[in-house]
């Protein structure tokens, strides 16, 4: 069923793109709405043309398009869309798992108070000798 409509939907923007490209201009575009010279029938965009068989065609098949185009999005439903690579770096963490950074969870070891560096291993601590 999904590849039937799909060459519907194919064929259907074939033949209105051909329609579409056979129909005649209504006149100059926008360079017809400036200057003078245009009688007081003339709307803004150009005076009304007589509806022909291309026309109308356009309009059958432009509707039939957005017809086929929704039909089809809805049988291929959100499986035919692939997710966003934006989402995995966006994941949300979990409520029981609380989110405490690394460094919290490092044991404290932390220099002394006084402002000097720790002796290096193998020295005698001069604070703890008593000197």
């Amino acid at each position: 069923m999904f590849y039937f409509l799909l060459t519907l939907l194919i064929l259907d923007a074939i033949l209105l793109t051909t329609v579409v490209l056979l129909q005649s201009g209504k006149g100059g575009g926008l360079a017809a709405m400036g200057g003078g010279g245009g009688g007081a029938s003339d709307s803004l965009f150009g005076s009304r043309q007589a509806t022909t068989l291309l026309t109308k065609a356009s309009w059958w098949l432009g509707g039939a398009f957005l017809v086929l185009a929704y039909i089809i999005s809805l049988i291929a439903g959100p499986s035919a869309t692939p997710e966003s690579i934006l989402s995995e770096g966006l994941a949300v963490p979990s409520a029981t798992s609380p989110v405490v950074p690394e460094i919290l969870d490092a044991p404290a070891e932390t220099p002394a108070s006084s402002g000097t560096a720790p002796a290096p291993a193998g020295e005698p601590d001069p604070a703890s000798s008593g000197q």
